[in-house]
């Protein structure tokens, strides 16, 4: 196929560096268009606005909004010739399942499934040992060469290869890079789940025990999952599937048979 239009998004914001890596190079395999939220809208999962302000950008657009936004707005007015949709780099790990669905880099990947645009969401681990604010790290401490070199691999070569007739989108989950390359792993979101809340006074503190397990390289995940190969110094990518699905339930069916609304 000729060159593919992608459009580039985040969460992090317009001027986060693991966005301009990524540009960088996926600009060597096709034609593209950045349209990222102006400031860093971390965690907001799918939120969308109903106007959101879009201005020029060196590298296409800034827009006054969340990722969904983003999507929303590049694929249905400012890039609506769009082959493959990439969001990320972002600057913290996006693993596990329950991750999923909170998690802007990975909704706005989502978002694009809707449209029937094939997409991949990317982050990098970085080393916490708890949840923290991620903009407080200092991006020029931060090798994003792992990530760029596997995103751009899979949007060179993921569609032509029939990735995403089995799929709807990646998500993929690189370590930080050093000086020995990281093996690529097909792996499935890990199914741990690990918060707890505690209540302190008039607070309640919710606490994710999985960054001091990743930290210390324990975590309880099986080989095959995404958060295992990313402790373990490998790139994982899950191949995953957007829309709600539904399945037959005879329990849920007898029960509608048994309804009476005037009961």
């Amino acid at each position: 196929m000729d060159a593919p239009t992608i459009l580039l998004t985040n969460d992090d914001g317009i001027e986060a560096a693991g966005l301009r890596a990524l540009y960088d190079g996926l600009s060597a395999v096709g034609d593209v268009v950045t349209v990222a939220p102006a400031t860093d809208q971390s965690a907001v999962g799918r939120k969308l606005s109903h106007e959101v302000d879009v201005w020029g950008h060196e590298m296409g657009f800034v827009v006054d909004g969340t990722p969904a936004d983003c999507v929303v707005a590049g694929l249905e007015s400012l890039v609506p010739e769009t082959d493959l949709v990439v969001s990320g780099c972002n600057r913290g790990a996006n693993l596990g399942a329950y991750v999923l669905g909170r998690s802007g880099t990975v909704s706005a990947a989502v978002e694009a499934t809707f449209f029937d645009v094939p997409a991949i969401a990317v982050s990098m681990y970085v080393p916490v040992r708890e949840y923290t604010d991620f903009t407080e790290i200092d991006d020029a401490d931060l090798r994003y060469d792992e990530a760029v070199r596997t995103t751009t691999y899979l949007a060179e070569h993921g569609i032509e290869a029939g990735v995403f007739d089995q799929c709807d989108y990646l998500n993929i989950n690189a370590p930080a890079a050093d000086d020995d390359p990281a093996p690529l792993k097909v792996t499935r979101p890990s199914l741990e789940y690990e918060m707890t809340a505690e209540r302190n006074g008039d607070a309640v503190t919710l606490h994710d025990r999985i960054w001091e397990q990743m930290a210390d390289g324990d975590v309880p995940d099986p080989e095959g999952t995404d958060r295992r190969a990313v402790v373990d110094g490998a790139v994982s990518v899950s191949p995953l599937t957007a829309p709600h699905t539904t399945e037959h339930h005879d329990a849920l069916d007898a029960l509608a048979e048994r309804y009476d609304p005037l009961d």
